[in-house]
């Protein structure tokens, strides 16, 4: 089989006011809803946030379509073995976990299928916290459409390019970049290699949006300018399909008799985006002390409580690492904050060994971690020239409230039952005074 990327074009800016059409003229130039719609079509709201909430947050879009989305048979429930959602059975474990990535001889399925919840937080009833899962999938969704009901999906490639087809239009998306379909759109991923591997973040809680810049002021971080959202791309098929929702925590099933991705022309601020790292600019010390992970953040989604986000997305892309007289690896400490880590490739900076590319570790609130016991005597002995980290991308979710992690993942063979010795090796290390120094000397 030969695997093609598609030329794909794209609107630009984050959060924008974006309007496209497929079909010239699709889209009504004066106002929303008129009586006869052209070419046609049916006009239809999304509502992605409540229609009196402030209009810096207010995400909906409006959508010209050769359907209504209300044309569908009843939905019926839908099993799912290794997707779930929060909350989830049982309490959050103190300890430090991590697990290897899923293993090649992983069931085969499509991007539906293999979504593998690791874990939650929150209530998907309360629209609050989130759920992280992996996936790996090997074959298309050709006739099959999925929609998240109970939140914003983020999805992270670590292995194979997938195109994702929404409703919105197509996103080409692979490892290095990374995509975000908002709530309730529907979507099916297709393969453009024979492997699809990666993380998936299911934001239950208010829209991802990009974190103020405080006294780093106008510029930094991600720009809004480098975020990609779809130009109109429609099916007009008449055909059966599957189309699967997600919604209340449980996954709905329905036959429909056309594609539901039949757009023709859109505007609006709700829809879908991707984001390449390397637009990232990564800001840290130029002169002592490493930077808490906060300055690597490139969404978040905020919570009632100021500065506690639902949910921190950052990332740890190359870049430069010049600190003097500092121990230059992120640090021991213990956070009131959840971190949950992946790595998309390369090593990362604190840990020597065990933590793979698609593997996951979880380093619940207060837990203490940090440097391995390799990393720590070889950064403590390090000449401090200057040093490109070139060979690595990393990501975070840090979130206010603890995981619970799911009991196949606690359970599984992929998870590391020796996590705990990455510390092992860390030596008493205390440098007595002499007792028969003066205190004048």
């Amino acid at each position: 089989m030969t695997y093609t990327a598609p030329d794909l074009e794209y609107l630009t800016g984050f959060g924008n006011e974006h309007h496209t059409e497929a079909v010239a003229g699709a889209l009504p130039p004066d106002q929303n809803s008129p009586q006869r719609a052209p070419n046609g079509l049916y006009a239809e709201q999304m509502s992605a946030t409540a229609f009196t909430e402030p209009r810096a947050a207010n995400r909906r879009s409006w959508v010209y379509r050769i359907r209504p989305s209300a044309q569908h048979p009843a939905l019926v429930p839908l099993r799912h073995n290794t997707f779930r959602s929060a909350p989830l059975d049982g309490a959050p474990d103190p300890n430090r976990l991590r697990w290897d990535p899923l293993p090649d001889n992983w069931p085969e399925g499509d991007f539906l299928d293999s979504v593998y919840t690791v874990a939650a937080n929150g209530s998907v009833l309360q629209r609050q916290g989130v759920a992280i899962h992996l996936y790996r999938a090997t074959r298309s969704m050709h006739t099959r459409y999925f929609a998240d009901a109970d939140g914003e999906l983020l999805l992270v490639p670590q292995r194979g390019q997938i195109l994702l087809h929404t409703e919105f239009g197509k996103l080409l998306v692979g490892p290095g970049e990374f995509a975000v379909i908002g709530r309730a759109v529907r979507f099916r991923v297709e393969l453009l290699d024979k492997v699809a591997a990666g993380y998936l973040c299911e934001n239950y809680g208010t829209p991802f949006e990009l974190p103020e810049l405080g006294p780093i002021g106008a510029n930094g971080l991600a720009a809004a300018r480098h975020f990609r959202y779809p130009v109109a791309a429609y099916e007009d098929l008449q055909r059966p399909v599957e189309v699967v929702q997600k919604f209340g925590g449980g996954l709905w099933w329905a036959e429909y008799d056309h594609s539901p991705l039949d757009v023709v022309a859109w505007h609006g601020s709700h829809a879908a985006y991707k984001f390449d790292v390397a637009h990232f600019n990564a800001m840290g010390t130029v002169r002592f002390d490493h930077p808490d992970p906060s300055i690597f953040t490139v969404l978040t989604s905020a919570s009632d409580t100021p500065g506690q986000a639902n949910v921190d997305f950052c990332v740890f892309p190359p870049r430069w690492n010049v600190a003097e007289h500092t121990f230059r690896p992120p640090h021991f400490h213990r956070n009131v904050m959840t971190e949950l880590m992946g790595l998309v490739r390369g090593v990362h900076d604190s840990k020597a060994e065990g933590f793979l590319p698609g593997g996951v570790s979880l380093h619940n609130m207060w837990a203490a971690h940090g440097p391995d016991n390799d990393t720590f005597e070889a950064a403590s002995a390090a000449e401090l020239a200057p040093r490109r980290i070139n060979d690595s991308l990393a990501l975070m979710f840090e979130t206010r409230w603890p995981l619970v992690v799911s009991d196949f993942a606690y359970a599984a063979a992929h998870r590391q039952p020796n996590y705990d010795a990455s510390w092992a090796g860390l030596r008493r290390r205390f440098a007595e005074p002499d007792p028969h120094r003066r205190d004048h000397e």
